[in-house]
């Protein structure tokens, strides 16, 4: 058996419109049996790029809860800006704060005990460089700048794709897109960071990123079309363990394991499809199976995430507003239960899915 016995109960799931005007995050009920029911929109009083592309923030984790869902944690790509909101049992949203990201064109969020991290993209064009930026959260929401935490990643444009905090809080990990390159900083306790410790990808295009427990960090590559399994030394060095194990897809960019940490899924945007690995105890991914995102059209799946029942896979359809939801079998297998069309979300545009 290799799902744990998970309790089926309900929950929310959580998408950004990136609106350039008007920004909100759409909150949906998550039933028992998984499927979704729209609750309500929440401003984040701010604003997004409002581009009308597939995957417009060329990110994961734009959109994130806390780990006790506390929180509710949102970019606002087109203000430099970053939302906070409160979390109610029900799931609905109390905006709480707002502030600036440090940076230009916030697009990925982590989060670990008190401790929030954006990385921004930066502007190229205007000679603004790619940084992350660091802010304490308070128990009412409210963000706090750290002094002195913005940090300069490898390169002023490094093009980071996803930005995660290690199991332990002690290090932050940026891929980076544009350089083929996996920053790790050292966090200081005054949440700051030392570095960073500069790796190579496995393989091109180093995008979306998810920590198992044990360690075990898992970075799926855009432009290998593969995923790479690391374990991350103490030095901030990372040791491969499988290295970009393709999967025949197109753009496989967003991964997130299951709750018992015995798979991973890839969302394959170009392919319209989302591919299992199964994780062994060792480290090593091998190729599981591959379903459509959508059965009756080809969709560009970008964000997902997983149940915390451990029950359900949802993930965002970026060129339709679409979230298709399955079902995890034991054995890893997706099984399509519903397509909500009717989300409230742009046809393109939207990014990000947080999941509880």
């Amino acid at each position: 058996m290799y799902r744990k016995n998970f309790r089926r109960r309900t929950g929310t799931v959580y998408a950004i419109t990136n609106a350039a005007v008007n920004n909100e995050v759409i909150a949906f009920l998550r039933g028992i049996d998984g499927k979704l029911a729209f609750i309500a929109a929440y401003p984040t009083n701010g604003s997004g790029t409002g581009a009308a592309v597939v995957d417009p923030l060329q990110s994961q984790g734009s959109l994130i809860l806390s780990h006790h869902d506390h929180f509710l944690f949102a970019v606002n790509a087109g203000s430099n800006s970053i939302s906070s909101f409160l979390v109610d049992k029900g799931g609905k949203l109390t905006l709480a704060d707002v502030e600036p990201s440090g940076g230009v064109m916030p697009n990925s969020l982590s989060f670990f005990g008190n401790l929030l991290y954006v990385s921004n993209v930066g502007d190229a064009a205007n000679n603004i460089p790619s940084n992350v930026t660091g802010f304490f959260v308070k128990k009412d929401g409210r963000l706090i700048p750290i002094t002195g935490s913005t940090t300069l990643l490898s390169a002023p444009d490094a093009q980071p794709a996803s930005v995660v905090f290690s199991p332990n809080g002690k290090q932050l990990v940026v891929s980076e897109l544009s350089t083929n390159l996996i920053s790790v900083f050292q966090v200081n306790k005054d949440g700051t960071l030392t570095g960073p410790t500069i790796n190579e990808s496995s393989g091109a295009g180093p995008f979306g990123s998810a920590f198992l427990s044990t360690g075990l960090l898992l970075v799926a590559e855009a432009g290998a079309n593969a995923l790479s399994s690391y374990i991350t030394k103490k030095d901030g060095t990372l040791n491969v363990i499988s290295g970009s194990v393709p999967n025949g897809q197109v753009a496989v960019c967003w991964v997130v394991p299951s709750r018992g940490e015995h798979f991973a899924f890839t969302s394959n945007t170009g392919s319209g499809t989302i591919t299992t690995y199964r994780i062994k105890e060792n480290g090593k991914l091998t190729l599981l199976n591959i379903v459509y995102s959508t059965l009756k059209e080809i969709a560009a799946p970008i964000d997902s995430g997983v149940s915390a029942d451990g029950g359900n896979f949802y993930v965002l359809n970026g060129n339709q507003g679409s979230i298709s939801v399955f079902r995890i079998s034991r054995k890893g297998q997706l099984i399509p239960i519903q397509v909500v069309k009717d989300t409230g979300l742009p046809t393109l545009g939207a990014q990000g899915l947080a999941v509880r």
